[in-house]
């Protein structure tokens, strides 16, 4: 899969600059055609435009290299040879696998410097005041105390959150949805909101920190990171009431 991707994006970068569009049809021949005016992006047209993202989205799986500006160049140089038919100058043989075994270097350390940042951040949001440990890791604070009923494993809680990296940026907003989220303490979610949402009565408004180990871990999600440790926003809206039985007939 890495192949193609470095194949593709290097097809992309080495591509000549598309010419301009023919003249449209009815129009008048002249000796000069007008040049046509630059955009503000920069491109001439739908093609190039349809080429930088193929190009972007090439760069955005490699992401989990962190490349350093040697090593972009040293990239750089890789898919231009290669799109130009060059021989390589390096054994393609030999460094196909080393590939991948850098990859996992390369993701282990950004994890492992991202669960770092994340405990203290942690240890920060501990020393507040109002702060308490969630079971089996984590960090909340209530915002606002609801006076329901606690949920039970049966049952299933709806729930408003608004989700953040340490560094403010959001990633997923049920507000934004306009509705809340089911959950099941019995799974299907991080097992920090689990733990949580055990011991908050319905009605709580709380700010919960979850570090990577009892969120998403090493591996992440789409929008998050491996080792990123995760603020939530949450309010606890109800528990959601089981569906009448059919009346008899």
């Amino acid at each position: 899969m890495k192949t193609l991707l470095m194949t593709l994006l290097g097809a992309a970068l080495a591509a000549a600059p598309l010419r301009a569009a023919n003249l449209p049809a009815g129009a008048k021949p002249a000796a000069k055609p007008a040049k046509p005016a630059a955009s503000a992006d920069g491109f001439k047209n739908e093609e190039e435009r349809t080429i930088y993202a193929l190009g972007y989205m090439m760069g955005q799986n490699i992401q989990v290299f962190t490349l350093s500006p040697a090593e972009l160049k040293a990239l750089d140089g890789g898919v231009n040879a290669g799109a130009a038919g060059k021989p390589a100058a390096v054994s393609l043989d030999f460094y196909r696998p080393r590939i991948q075994e850098l990859a996992k270097l390369r993701m282990a350390a950004a994890a492992a410097a991202r669960k770092e940042a994340g405990k203290t951040f942690s240890d920060k949001f501990a020393k507040e005041a109002g702060v308490k440990p969630i079971p089996e890791g984590g960090w909340y604070k209530i915002v606002e105390e609801g006076k329901g009923a606690l949920a039970t494993a049966e049952e299933t809680l709806k729930v408003h959150y608004r989700g953040t990296l340490i560094d403010g940026s959001e990633f997923d907003s049920s507000y934004k949805r306009g509705a809340p989220y089911p959950v099941s303490l019995k799974g299907g979610v991080i097992k920090c909101w689990i733990n949580v949402l055990a011991i908050l009565k319905v009605g709580t408004k709380a700010k919960i920190v979850c570090p990577s180990d009892v969120a998403y871990g090493d591996a992440g999600r789409s929008g998050i990171k491996g080792g990123e440790t995760l603020v939530f926003d949450i309010e606890f809206v109800e528990i959601e009431k089981p569906a009448a039985p059919n009346a008899a007939k």
